[in-house]
């Protein structure tokens, strides 16, 4: 395991050198946020004064400003690439546990349909660019360029800790994370309103809603005329861009997590410690299990992809079977969210009889992955309490809205037991770690010598009395210290916990990363705080669930490989 070095009484050579670095490198982390926070603001507030239609702030502006940045954090990126990193020993040190494969592969993923959203984008204001501003055709395109570069750039830099140009690495990281921030923030925003507009009309109700609609936040067009999106490949163009645009949401998470790491690791001095590394062994899928687990999670694998498509063809269908389809995704997800709870609880009440010693050494990149796991729970925790209040305190009960409450409170209970089971297990030492306090045993101990002047040769061992026979309780015990490591039933039932919340949680991110979402189809919460609110929370709060899921399922991934 990799640890950052700070002074103290095991402190390495390199330590006193960097004294001063060290006392420095928390003013230009100071120095880099300020920055970081400056700019998030200005754009906040541009891009929130741009969603109401009583505040004269169009896209146009909204555009101009994230064109701006990306273009800015562009020539960053390419500065880093072709001169910071020649410099000599710019990286002498690279963090193994930085961008896993997976981060990088999801990175990668959601780079590709933000690609395929930019070229919708294109394409719809071409449809009527005589009317539009040349920014808007720009924007896209400029985004196109920023992802495909960013998305080079993480992928081979991630894992730098980089030892020059400290303050202009740290000051151009967080601007880029901030670009990302800004552009997440914009699609929100531009989400919601897009669907606040969609529902005012369909209910013929345009003062439902205070936001701006499409027409409005374009502002006029030449001559007075508003740009109206009227032939069939121009509305295509349309909802396919609105469609990619929580991939494009994802895309900005997945890279503003990767540069928060990257900054940290700006400056920072790596040394390997033997005693508290581990290799985990290879990944053997089904190994050291009792199969309960993997079947059962198959199971319900299988069955939310069949619930997920006949919800899709029932909500999005004319037939008016909407609250058929919301009955049968919750009753799919009540289930789901109630074993997943009781395996995750069942866990946690395992490790009570776990000897394996707690690992509290210094590890940057778990306490990181702790702090995305209860972080990105915070999105999910925030729509079950709106949705708590809203079925509570609303008049309507019937079985939508106790459905709709079941599953808000075991959405809740099942973030917070997972939470703990993964924590706990990603704390735990490696197999055979023994307990804090137990005394180091004896060279010799637990050794029968056939031959006692053999005794004589080991200087470590201490006076024996002589040969004594081993009793029968020794046997059982020599026994069981053989044949207990690799398998014993604690490991498998862990193991078994593992790809049991791992293949649960692989369709409970499906499902909303590719469309589910009955916070609209149940009209609880519409009713309640209104399309307007209740959009923006959801669209908000939604991709950090969607996050967690992700991140979730990787480390349950190596909760398993370290069982």
């Amino acid at each position: 395991m990799s640890e950052e070095l700070a002074p103290g009484p095991n402190e390495s050579p390199l330590a006193p050198q960097a004294g001063p670095r060290e006392v420095w490198k928390k003013g230009g982390r100071l120095l880099s946020v300020l920055l970081a926070v400056n700019v998030l603001l200005l754009a906040c507030t541009l891009i929130s004064g741009g969603a109401f239609n009583k505040v004269a702030v169009y896209d146009t502006d909204v555009f101009a400003l994230l064109t701006t940045m990306m273009l800015l954090a562009v020539l960053w990126i390419l500065f880093y690439l072709l001169r910071t990193v020649r410099c000599p020993g710019a990286v002498p040190y690279r963090d193994a546990h930085a961008g896993p494969i997976w981060l990088r592969g999801g990175l990668v993923l959601f780079g590709i349909c933000t690609l395929v959203m930019d070229v919708f984008k294109t394409g719809y204001y071409s449809s009527f660019f005589e009317c539009q501003s040349a920014i808007k055709i720009l924007h896209p395109l400029i985004q196109a360029v920023f992802v495909m570069i960013q998305t080079y750039f993480l992928w081979v830099s991630a894992k730098d800790c980089v030892h020059v140009h400290l303050d202009l690495t740290r000051c151009g990281l967080m601007f880029t994370l901030t670009t990302n921030l800004a552009i997440w923030m914009a699609a929100v925003v531009d989400e919601s309103v897009h669907q606040a507009h969609s529902y005012s009309s369909s209910h013929g109700n345009a003062s439902h809603t205070r936001l701006a609609s499409d027409p409005e936040r374009a502002g006029n067009a030449v001559g007075g005329d508003s740009c109206l999106c009227s032939t069939a490949v121009c509305q295509i163009f349309q909802q396919g861009y609105f469609y990619l645009y929580p991939f494009n949401i994802e895309y900005s998470l997945f890279a503003s997590t990767m540069l928060y790491v990257m900054w940290k690791n700006v400056g920072r001095l790596l040394t390997s410690t033997p005693g508290h590394s581990h290799t985990p062994s290879p990944v053997s899928l089904f190994r050291e299990t009792f199969f309960a687990g993997p079947v059962l999670g198959l199971l319900l694998f299988v069955a939310g992809l069949a619930v997920f498509i006949i919800y899709e063809v029932q909500v999005s269908g004319e037939g008016g079977r909407t609250q058929q389809a919301l009955v049968i995704y919750y009753s799919f997800n009540i289930v789901c969210l109630g074993l997943t709870t009781l395996v995750s609880l069942s866990g946690s009440i395992i490790y009570r009889f776990d000897r394996r010693a707690m690992d509290h050494h210094k590890n940057p990149t778990r306490t990181l992955d702790v702090a995305l796991l209860m972080g990105a729970a915070l999105g999910q925790y925030a729509i079950s309490y709106y949705s708590i209040v809203a079925v509570v305190v609303g008049t309507p009960q019937d079985l939508l809205a106790g459905l709709n409450l079941t599953h808000a409170l075991l959405m809740i209970a099942q973030h917070t037991f997972q939470n703990m089971f993964i924590i706990e297990s990603l704390h735990r030492g490696p197999p055979g770690a023994e307990p804090h306090g137990t005394p180091p045993k004896e060279p010799c101990q637990g050794l029968t010598f056939t031959n006692q002047d053999a005794l004589h040769t080991l200087p470590a061992c201490p006076p024996s009395p002589g040969l004594v026979s081993p009793s029968p309780a020794d046997q059982q015990e020599a026994v069981g210290i053989v044949s207990t490591p690799r398998s014993h039933w604690r490991r498998r039932c862990l193991k078994d916990i593992a790809l049991f919340l791992l293949l649960c949680n692989v369709i409970l991110w499906i499902m909303p990363a590719f469309g589910a979402r009955p916070h609209f189809s149940n009209t609880v919460e519409v009713d309640f705080y209104g399309y307007s609110l209740w959009a923006a929370i959801v669209n908000i709060c939604l991709p950090f669930g969607i996050f967690y899921r992700m991140h979730a399922v990787s480390s349950l991934l190596e909760v398993y490989v370290l069982s």
